[in-house]
């Protein structure tokens, strides 16, 4: 009798694990279903934002378009060892767990200006590979309730961005950055929503600069 109950528990659990796993499949690809609006264009890297179903805040887009070997490209998202194009402002990087172009997962500290406070977040970011057009992509979701929250700073907890990378004639590369962060705590949506086309021309410009510098991938 116990133990027929044990199984129909984990019966239950398994079923509400994959309805909550195919809700945010939902729920993604209904936010990717938005229409973008272009902001504006700098360094060649192209920024769109738009708004998001049931949120004040904005989410981002950049795209780019650059000569660059394919292979060295990606290996430098997803990758555990490549993370030396990081910004000074990650801080704290532990890698939680990571097998190779499938899956890495990080925790990291985010150094936020002053009067607000620092945040931190632990991400699972899954690596996807098109054998048929050769697209890369990786898909970074929070990991919640994977790592203790800290009195002393802010969690992320909604957030969700895709890098995708496609090969192009001529050796040429088309590099896609996407998202959202809500940096919770007391950051304001008007504030987030001014500078939210800054990161991704921050990022993509540091990634571009690493990629095409002379340093080997690791």
């Amino acid at each position: 009798m116990v133990f027929s109950k044990l199984i129909q528990l984990m019966l239950i659990n398994v079923r509400l694990i994959f309805c909550i796993f195919f809700l945010n499949l939902f729920l993604i690809n209904v936010i990717w279903a938005q229409p973008w609006h272009f902001v504006k264009e700098t360094d060649g890297i192209k920024i769109y934002t738009r708004n998001e179903p049931n949120s004040s805040l904005k989410s981002y887009k950049g795209e780019v378009i650059f000569h660059a070997p394919m292979q060295k490209t990606c290996s430098m998202i997803g990758n555990a060892r490549n993370i030396d194009w990081w910004g000074p402002e990650f801080m704290n990087i532990k890698v939680l767990a990571y097998e190779d172009k499938k899956f890495v997962q990080y925790y990291y500290t985010y150094d936020m200006p002053w009067p607000f406070t620092d945040r931190d977040i632990a991400v699972n970011a899954t690596v996807k590979s098109d054998t048929a057009n050769g697209e890369y992509s990786v898909l970074s979701l929070p990991l919640l309730k994977t790592v203790p929250e800290k009195p002393d700073l802010v969690r992320i907890k909604n957030y969700w961005q895709r890098w995708t990378i496609k090969p192009l004639d001529h050796g040429n590369v088309q590099l896609t950055l996407e998202g959202i962060v809500d940096p919770g705590g007391n950051v304001p949506a008007w504030l987030y929503n001014m500078l939210v086309t800054e990161m991704p021309i921050k990022t993509i410009h540091s990634f571009r600069a690493r990629v095409l510098s002379p340093k080997p991938a690791n």
